[in-house]
């Protein structure tokens, strides 16, 4: 749907007007992660799979596990790219225009496998799902195999770990100064389904020369305590233009402003 604004506004001042009809869920995978490209012709809409394995029938997979790219104004949509199990949020890397997205991968092998990733999204590229994972590691329990989509399987850019069921991203800013200037947030919800939880906590992955470079730097933490409280969940991440960090957990019910020492 699209809301026509001005800026200052704080309500809507028309009607929604719908942009493009999306694959509705069984039960998996109902949330769509949305972004717009920099000059504003396009949308991206990351859509999740209808299941964890394919368990119903590829037919129920039509359109999904996938970003679509939507024309704006048309509602014209073509797949940009597949493969991708969960795409649970997209962002547009500034400066470059690329694409970048945090993926939730499957479940049932076990509490180390298979790791959520951070991805740079190709045109047209293929990233495993159902048939392999974490490019060309192929999926046993997957029947019938397709070997030429496998071949053709690209490796993310960047493990975040198993089941840390990362939901949000977004890109850093300079003005968040020298540590954080480069580099994205990932909001990490959790893991249902391991006996040591992970995740609960936001976290930085530095960027060099466009792209990721070290080791993951917690950022906001404290949702779930060391005597196993669970309090807050991460969801949704963005950076506000004086450089705060806004979260959102949907287990508080809570907006959270992240700032620096010292400003406002």
């Amino acid at each position: 749907m699209r809301f026509d604004y001005e800026e200052g506004q704080t309500k809507a001042s028309s009607p929604p007007s719908k942009v493009a009809d999306l694959p509705s869920e069984i039960n998996h995978h109902w949330t769509k992660a949305l972004t717009i490209s920099e000059d504003g012709r396009y949308l991206y809409v990351g859509i999740g799979s209808n299941s964890n394995i394919t368990e119903r029938g590829m037919e129920a997979e039509v359109d999904r596990a996938m970003v679509w790219q939507v024309d704006a104004e048309t509602g014209a949509y073509k797949p940009y790219a597949t493969g991708l199990r969960n795409p649970t949020a997209l962002a547009i890397q500034p400066g470059t225009g690329t694409l970048w997205a945090v993926v939730n991968e499957r479940d049932e092998l076990g509490e180390d496998l298979v790791p959520d990733y951070l991805t740079s999204v190709q045109e047209g590229g293929f990233y495993g799902w159902p048939y392999s994972y974490f490019g060309q590691h192929v999926d046993p329990r997957v029947k019938p195999q397709d070997p030429d989509k496998v071949a053709s399987a690209i490796a993310p850019d960047y493990a975040l770990g198993a089941h840390v069921a990362a939901l949000g991203l977004d890109f850093s800013s300079e003005v968040m100064g020298e540590q954080y200037a480069d580099g994205v947030f990932v909001g990490e919800h959790g893991s249902w389904n391991r006996k040591n939880p992970v995740g609960y906590k936001v976290i930085f992955v530095p960027f060099e020369n466009g792209r990721p470079a070290g080791d993951p730097i917690d950022f906001v933490t404290g949702f779930r305590t060391e005597d196993g409280k669970t309090r807050g969940r991460p969801v949704g991440v963005t950076v506000d233009p004086r450089g705060a960090l806004i979260v959102a957990d949907d287990l508080a019910n809570t907006i959270w402003r992240v700032v620096r020492e010292g400003s406002e």
